[in-house]
């Protein structure tokens, strides 16, 4: 069992990074190189900006290329207490931003050649009590009519034609969503920033940012100090370096993946025939899907911890038992990967992007990163080119979250509430 992303290690790694020092000046440096980073680096580059990359690891190393390969429409929130808490009409801009991001997706994958197994198959939302099922036909009852024509109910029955698993009770089907090989996708945009004239460097720590005039920004990091006219910043939770405005409002949580050796066709058949995109309905739930060659992706936060070896390790026995418990037809299947990554979280668990003191940003994207990421890297081009109204997470509040300073000490007691919530709802 490698203890590595599949992801990672089944794609050709970029090797166009630059070499040396940074340049002494660009016109925008992108801190960070995962999704929403290499797709930004993109969009400017084509609009004639000079771009300097700074990534702090590998590029697509982190998030961009840790998750589920899963690339869904419509948000995870209950629509009606967002709506109540939002408005109607935010509440449904903000859901179908989320299916826009899909379509921006599949748009960069055609505008820019990339070969990543891209294709659409829907997200089947699986009801993992019979009370369950009830809330998600409220669900559709709710969005379907004016929000998201795109959906379906599956009723307990028609279960069957789906999923090869007795324990759920019928689902809601989104038929929009996708699914993608992270890995082969974060390589060949970092390609297509390259060759669309951007420059990229990898292992180039941010350690500090002073402001000039206007939105100019000196960037330090491992590799010189450059001055940028503008900076966006795309990274992750900011675990290090001089974000600590962004640190008070994000919680890296640890998220965790297995993956089975190569299954026959006969077995895939007999477990998932649908082949889509699935989620359970338990605040502590599980993601799956089929990966392009074959292979049984089963992820989930099974441990309220952040990924290092001996944690993801741990991780990988619980989700192993788990998978068993939906699929007994796996007993005896072995598992090739185990892998653990953070998930940034807001403390509303949606995004937030848009400009403090002169530094654009986009972060937080709470476990729907994979198509949002990519979506705010375009939307974010455009908002530095003065286009505000392109974001829909303009003006909304961030307050930072109470007691928190950097290191999430307060996760156990989030995993055991909602663990409670599970059982009781």
């Amino acid at each position: 069992m490698k203890l590595e992303s599949y992801w990672l290690d089944t794609a050709p790694r970029f090797s166009g990074g630059a070499q040396g020092s940074v340049p002494m000046q660009t016109d925008v440096v992108v801190i960070g190189g995962g999704f929403t980073g290499l797709s930004a680096a993109v969009s400017l580059s084509r609009k004639g900006r000079s771009v300097v990359l700074l990534e702090a690891g590998r590029i697509a190393g982190e998030a961009s290329g840790r998750n589920g390969g899963q690339c869904n429409g419509g948000l995870a929130h209950d629509f009606s207490t967002l709506a109540n808490r939002l408005g109607a009409e935010k509440a449904k801009e903000l859901y179908q931003s989320f299916t826009a991001a899909v379509d921006t997706v599949e748009k960069v994958v055609g505008d820019e050649g990339l070969d990543c197994d891209f294709h659409r198959c829907g997200k089947l939302k699986l009801a993992a009590k019979p009370e369950h099922y009830s809330k998600l036909q409220q669900q559709y009852e709710v969005l379907h009519p004016d929000v998201d024509p795109d959906l379906a109910l599956v009723s307990p029955q028609e279960l069957h034609a789906e999923i090869g698993s007795h324990g759920f009770h019928g689902a809601l089907l989104q038929k929009t969503s996708a699914q993608l090989h992270v890995g082969k996708f974060g390589s060949g945009l970092a390609n297509a920033a390259v060759r669309r004239g951007a420059t990229i460097f990898e292992s180039a720590r941010v350690t500090k940012l002073k402001p000039i005039s206007g939105q100019s920004y000196q960037v330090s990091c491992s590799k010189g100090t450059i001055k940028a006219k503008q900076v966006l910043l795309a990274t992750g939770g900011c675990g290090v370096g001089p974000f600590s405005y962004f640190r008070r409002r994000l919680v890296p949580v640890g998220s965790f993946i297995i993956a089975t050796e190569p299954l026959s066709e006969e077995l895939l058949e007999q477990i998932m025939p649908g082949r889509r995109n699935y989620v359970t309905t338990k605040n502590i739930g599980n993601y799956f899907r089929i990966t392009p060659d074959h292979r049984l992706l089963f992820g989930g936060r099974a441990r309220f911890a952040t990924s290092n070896p001996r944690s993801d390790e741990k991780s990988g026995h619980l989700l192993h038992k788990a998978m068993l418990e939906i699929f007994p037809d796996l007993a005896g299947t072995r598992i090739d990967y185990c892998w653990g990554g953070s998930v940034d979280m807001s403390a509303d668990r949606l995004p937030r992007a848009g400009v403090h003191n002169d530094l654009f940003y986009s972060l937080g994207y709470s476990g729907h990163g994979v198509q949002m990421s990519v979506h705010m890297g375009q939307i974010m081009a455009e908002v530095m080119e003065g286009q505000d109204a392109r974001n829909p997470w303009r003006a909304m509040n961030w307050p930072p979250i109470f007691g928190h300073f950097g290191k999430p000490w307060f996760l156990p007691l989030v995993g055991a509430y909602y663990k409670l919530k599970d059982k009781l709802s």
